[in-house]
């Protein structure tokens, strides 16, 4: 009967703050909408970084005719010069480094080309013009520095490249919208806080002498407080399911149904699994904030 009682007052409060209630639910879903896509977004930039990280390859470029490197002095690397790069790679020093090479001619490379950009490029490139390649793959991928010190300087190696370089800058501007989108979800939940303990203030004021008749006839605070409390909770609820339904939809929709296809040199996205991870702990951030909000609100408000 208790428990009737108490949620009876809680849907009335939700009636008679209609309006506050509505927007403490549109605060609550655009913030931790916000939150949730954050998270996915930093699990996204993980998976590429994993993906990449794993396959990106340092290139040991070794010298064309025309390259103007110290290191490049006689000209087109020759026979010897590429063998002791080759041998070099496959001591016993780099042998803990050192996955897998490739050797890449011209002929190959400049095929590659063509595959890449089209025949119509056969007019403007030679394969005199493009390097013979060393394609190296590393055990360790953090440990780039030890192939670039190792060939650096070499006599015939006209450059050393690690291509993650490449992808650095896309990692970076990945983390710095993840950065933007977790400001605006604090800034959000600030705003939702707010308006909770509003809404909550509002609602026992409303309620003042309802309030004042149940202290006299000796209910706890707890009993009083508790109608307010499931006020806010009840609206969060109602926000985070609505976040957890946008972010549900976007993965599905716009990531698997959109990014995936249109978006070719990415491989691995983010899926339901990872939302599913994702739901829970919104809700939870959704939950925990409103009952402390409120239960602050209302505490303050009983002590005046």
């Amino acid at each position: 009967m208790r428990v009737g009682l108490i949620l009876g007052e809680a849907f009335t409060g939700l009636r008679r703050n209609a309006s506050m209630v509505v927007s403490v639910v549109l605060v609550t879903f655009v913030s931790l909408t916000f939150v949730g896509a954050a998270m996915l977004m930093q699990m996204q930039i993980g998976k590429m970084t994993d993906y990449w990280v794993d396959r990106a390859q340092i290139a040991v470029f070794m010298c064309r005719e025309d390259s103007t490197q110290t290191t490049c002095a006689d000209g087109v690397a020759d026979e010897e010069q590429l063998a002791a790069v080759a041998e070099k790679l496959e001591s016993p020093a780099l042998d803990d480094v050192v996955r897998s090479v490739r050797f890449e001619t011209r002929d190959e490379a400049y095929q590659n080309v063509l595959d890449l950009m089209g025949e119509d490029y056969a007019d403007f490139i030679t394969p005199a013009q493009l390097n013979e390649t060393y394609w190296v793959n590393l055990e360790d991928p953090t440990q780039t520095d030890v192939i670039t010190e190792a060939f650096s300087g070499m006599d015939g190696v006209e450059e050393v490249t690690d291509q993650m370089e490449y992808l650095d800058p896309l990692f970076d501007a990945l983390n710095v919208a993840t950065y933007i989108a977790v400001g605006i979800a604090v800034l959000m939940l600030v705003a939702a806080v707010l308006l909770i303990s509003t809404t909550i203030r509002l609602s026992a004021f409303a309620r003042r002498k309802e309030l004042g008749i149940m202290r006299l006839v000796g209910a706890s605070n707890r009993f009083i407080q508790t109608p307010f409390v499931l006020e806010g909770v009840f609206a969060a609820l109602v926000g985070s399911a609505l976040a957890s339904t946008a972010i549900f939809l976007g993965v599905q929709f716009g990531v698997h149904g959109y990014l995936r296809e249109n978006v070719d040199f990415v491989t691995t996205w983010v899926g339901v699994t990872d939302a599913a991870l994702v739901i829970p702990v919104i809700i939870a951030i959704g939950l925990v904030l409103a009952a402390t909000s409120a239960s602050f609100a209302i505490r303050r408000w009983l002590r005046t």
